[in-house]
C-alpha cells in the first residue's frame, strides 16, 4: 500500500481553528486526505519521518491515524518543529521517533504530555560507524572495515567545519540509519508492535498479526539482499552520504563516503584523488547519490575519476522521484543499483 503524505500550506489561524482536521503531514492507513491529525476515533500516532511513519501504518493498519512531522521531499535532519506541530503532538495518543536524528523532534516529544513515546533507537542496538566499529567487523570478516573506519569517523567533524548544521549521529556518536538494515528494522517493528498492543489493547490482536506479517516481509528482504549480493566483483561502494553503514555491515560491504562535505559543495582535490585511487584498486564503477540532496558532488567526483553515477536512496522520505512508492519498492531498487555497481551476477 502506498503511503500518502499530505501537507497543507498557508492556513490562516481562523481556518486552522475551524478545520483542525487538516493537520500537518497527514498520513493515514486509509490514505484519506482529510483525516484528523489528533483526537480522532482511531489510535492517533505522530511519526517523526517516513521510516517511522511507514512502520506505524503497516503495524496499525485500519486502527491508526498516522501523521508524519516531516513532509515529502524535506531533508529530515533539517526539520524544525512548528507551533502547530507541537499542538498536534499534544492531541495524539502516541509518538514514534528515532532519538538523535532530529533534535527539534526529540525536544518537542520530550516536552509533550503525550502518553506513549516510542523511541526506535531503544528497540535495536545502535553502533558507531567510526573508529571502533565493534563486533561486526569480525563477524563479517570484512578486511576493509578497520582500513576505512577512521574516514567514516572524520565525516561528521568535517561537516561542522563546513557549516553543516545537522548531524548524522545520535548521542554518543551512534549511527541512526537502522532502517536500511532489514534485520534491524524488523527488530524495531517488533518493539513498535508491542508498544501499540500495550497502548491500544482493544486492537492488540491485529497489531500482533500485522507486526508478524511485516517482520516476515523484512526477513524475506534480508534474504533477497543476501542472495542478490553473493557473487560480486567488489565489496566497495562510494556514496555522498554515510547512511549505509548498517547495510554494508549486514552484507559484508564497505561504504566509502565523500567525507567532510555538505551536499552542495565540491569535493576536495585530495579526497577526489583518494577515492579515484580506491575506485581503481577495488574495481568500483559507480558513485552513488541520493534523492533528497544535490547530485553535484557525486557527478564532480565521477567525472574526475571516470566513474558512473546512480541513486542509492537512504529512504528518509518518499517523493515523486523515488524509485518506488514505499520502503520495500525503494529497497529493491537499491539492491538492483548495488548489484550493477558491485558486478553481482
Amino acid at each position: 500500500m502506498s503511503v500518502m503524505n499530505v501537507r497543507r500550506h498557508h492556513i490562516s489561524a481562523a481556518a486552522l481553528a475551524a478545520v483542525t482536521a487538516l493537520g500537518l503531514g497527514t498520513l493515514t492507513a486509509c490514505s484519506s486526505d482529510s483525516a484528523a491529525a489528533g483526537n480522532t476515533d482511531k489510535f492517533d500516532v505522530v511519526a517523526s519521518f517516513y521510516p517511522m511513519a511507514f512502520l506505524a501504518e503497516q503495524i496499525g493498519g485500519e486502527h491508526v491515524n498516522v501523521t508524519s512531522l516531516t513532509e515529502p521531499g524535506q531533508e529530515p535532519h533539517d526539520l524544525e518543529i512548528s507551533a502547530k506541530q507541537t499542538a498536534q503532538l499534544q492531541e495524539s495518543d502516541a509518538a514514534l521517533y528515532l532519538k538523535g536524528l532530529q533534535p527539534s523532534v526529540d525536544e518537542a516529544i520530550g516536552q509533550s504530555g503525550i502518553k506513549t513515546k516510542i523511541d526506535a533507537a531503544t528497540l535495536t542496538s545502535l553502533e558507531e560507524h567510526g573508529a571502533e566499529v565493534g563486533g561486526h567487523a569480525e563477524e563479517h570478516a570484512d578486511e576493509h572495515a578497520d582500513e576505512h573506519a577512521e574516514e567514516h569517523a572524520d565525516e561528521h567533524a568535517h561537516e561542522d567545519e563546513h557549516g553543516h548544521e545537522h548531524s548524522h549521529e545520535t548521542e554518543g556518536g551512534k549511527d541512526p540509519h537502522i532502517w536500511l538494515d532489514p534485520v534491524k528494522y524488523a527488530e524495531v517493528a517488533e518493539g513498535v508492535g508491542k508498544a501499540f498492543e500495550k497502548a491500544d489493547p482493544d486492537h492488540a490482536a491485529d497489531y500482533k498479526k500485522n507486526t508478524e506479517a511485516l517482520v516476515g516481509k523484512l526477513n524475506d528482504l534480508d534474504t533477497t539482499f543476501e542472495t542478490g549480493l553473493k557473487d560480486r566483483k567488489t565489496d566497495v561502494f562510494i556514496t555522498t552520504h554515510a547512511a549505509f553503514g548498517y547495510l554494508a555491515e549486514r552484507y559484508g560491504l564497505t561504504e566509502e563516503a565523500i567525507s567532510g562535505l555538505d551536499p552542495e559543495s565540491e569535493p576536495s582535490g585530495a579526497r577526489v584523488k583518494e577515492l579515484a585511487k580506491t575506485a581503481k584498486a577495488d574495481g568500483v564503477t559507480t558513485v552513488f547519490y541520493e534523492t533528497l540532496v544535490s547530485d553535484k558532488t557525486a557527478k564532480t567526483l565521477a567525472g574526475d575519476a571516470g566513474l558512473k553515477t546512480d541513486v542509492l536512496d537512504p529512504i528518509e522520505g518518499i517523493t515523486d522521484t523515488s524509485r518506488g512508492d514505499d520502503y520495500f519498492q525503494v529497497m529493491e531498487a537499491n539492491l538492483k543499483a548495488l548489484q550493477t555497481a558491485l558486478g553481482a551476477k
